[in-house]
């Protein structure tokens, strides 16, 4: 069964949710594995900037050292929207980064000096990524494992509100 010939589809299709934005102006959504989060760009000041808001009630959340980083492009969620991994802007060069939303580290990817970052996508675990690079005029695909950098999230993890633990979780490796 296939999507094809299928001219006007809506399986319960609604906006994500108010945010003082016009749905036109939103691009590169990401959507956690839970579906609970949808992070997306938006154009503020001038400037892509990354906005994550809650589903289905489009209540906007706090970012941490990220929202200091911008322009932002490419989102990407964990599971449970633990990890946010974007690419940013710093002067001339694109840099690849992931936001532990549970602690507030910023974490930056190493990426030769010659390779440009031009999308990613996060695994639901938070624990590899892949990032499509233009290196030397060809694009191609480079994966990274995050396992020594990153702890799991996975699915009933610990859940996450704006940039710290919400009441009653205890930090990793305090249960």
């Amino acid at each position: 069964m296939g999507l094809t010939g299928c001219g006007s589809w809506s399986w319960g299709r609604r906006s994500a949710g108010p945010a003082g934005f016009g749905q036109d102006n939103r691009q590169d959504p990401a959507l956690s594995g839970n579906g609970r989060l949808l992070a997306s760009i938006v154009e503020r000041s001038g400037r892509d900037t990354v906005i994550l808001q809650e589903q289905p009630s489009g209540r906007l959340l706090p970012l941490g050292p990220l929202q200091r980083q911008q322009p932002h492009r490419s989102p990407s969620l964990s599971w449970n929207g633990r990890y946010l991994a974007v690419i940013v802007q710093q002067g001339a060069r694109r840099l690849t980064v992931i936001e532990d939303r549970s602690n507030g580290q910023l974490h930056r990817l190493p990426l030769p000096a010659d390779s440009e970052p031009q999308r990613l996508s996060l695994a639901p675990d938070g624990r590899r990524l892949a990032i499509e690079v233009v290196r030397g005029g060809r694009s191609l695909v480079q994966m990274f494992d995050l396992s020594d950098l990153l702890e799991a999230d996975l699915p009933g993890g610990l859940p996450t509100s704006g940039g710290g633990l919400v009441d009653g979780d205890a930090a990793p490796g305090q249960r």
